[in-house]
């Protein structure tokens, strides 16, 4: 783990909206680092925003924080990529495309400029597609730059069958692979509580797990953003706790295994494009993509999955001079 005394570490936060905003204040809470910068294209509302947490910092950690610029990121360890427009009630992430595409060909070479030891981390949607144009942008190595992936879809998950198998969440393993999004796969066939399979666990224990079930888990799993985002406008709690996980990861250099985006060159005999699979993850970023042993119908999701990945990276390169390929 990292003395902040004897080494600093330094997190930039692009973008004060619902994310960037909370995940300074959960990062703030959590005291994995000693500064904290917020950038904005708004710069009233950065210093506004580390105004707000500098007044609560009696009742928290000791980290400073305060608004910046680019420059910033010349001696940062983590940088987050918070900006871009944020998804309407009823606007699939795929269908934001476009749009963040251009915000990020701003930012990104702006942070490349002053950082190539930084780990990036992505958040905005469409998650897995704008971690590619990232990494394309930035000319970073793959390992520095992550997406938050399917994260809190897999949070979301294993809630979900905690509440059916009245357990708590963090008893019970298991993964969403894929997109961010509508075509994610959630990995049944290795889910577990307490190492035990799940028809196993509710054989034995009670609860048993059938197919109607498992259908209304899934659905809710991939509906819920679509459910917060009618009934609040947005969702930033959940994702920001995500998010502080990921640089917990790194930070103190961990080697935990989540479910995060990132370039697959190989694996599952997918090559160029960023979806989520479960990946190790410590102060080099992300070093080593596991292949899980999945079962041919989570295999041919995946696949699936993967081509609607395909297809979004494929239709930027006429309509964006990014240099994909």
């Amino acid at each position: 783990m990292y003395d902040l005394i004897r080494h600093p570490l330094r997190a930039v936060i692009i973008g004060t909206g619902h994310v960037g905003a909370t995940c300074a204040y959960s990062l703030q809470l959590s005291g994995l680092v000693s500064e904290i910068i917020l950038i904005n294209q708004n710069q009233e509302r950065a210093m506004g925003e580390a105004m707000d947490r500098c007044y609560g910092m009696l009742f928290a950690r000791p980290v400073e924080v305060r608004a910046g610029d680019f420059s910033d990121c010349a001696s940062a360890d983590i940088v987050v990529l918070a900006a871009g427009v944020a998804q309407q009630p009823g606007e699939t992430r795929l269908s934001l495309l476009r749009r963040n595409v251009e915000v990020f060909q701003e930012i990104v070479p702006q942070i490349a400029k002053y950082t190539e030891d930084a780990i990036l981390i992505v958040v905005a949607n469409p998650v897995d597609v704008l971690t590619y144009v990232t990494l394309r942008l930035s000319n970073l190595p793959p390992s520095q730059v992550i997406g938050s992936g399917t994260i809190l879809y897999t949070a979301r998950f294993r809630f979900l069958i905690s509440q059916h198998f009245h357990v708590e969440p963090r008893s019970v393993h298991a993964y969403v692979i894929g997109e961010h999004g509508d075509s994610q796969v959630p990995v049944w066939s290795l889910a577990n509580i307490a190492g035990v399979k799940l028809d196993d666990y509710g054989h034995l224990n009670g609860g048993k797990l059938d197919c109607d079930t498992k259908a209304e888990i899934a659905e809710n799993t991939r509906r819920a953003a679509y459910e917060i985002i009618k009934r609040k406008g947005s969702t930033y709690y959940a994702i920001a706790n995500g998010l502080v996980r990921i640089i917990e990861a790194i930070v103190r250099n961990e080697n935990s295994v989540l479910t995060v985006s990132s370039l697959v060159v190989g694996s599952y005999g997918l090559t160029d494009l960023t979806l989520s699979l479960p990946s190790i993850v410590n102060r080099g970023g992300i070093v080593h993509t596991l292949e899980l042993p999945l079962t041919a119908v989570e295999r041919s999701a995946l696949e699936k999955s993967s081509q609607v990945m395909q297809s979004a990276i494929q239709s930027l390169e006429p309509m964006y001079a990014l240099s994909l390929y």
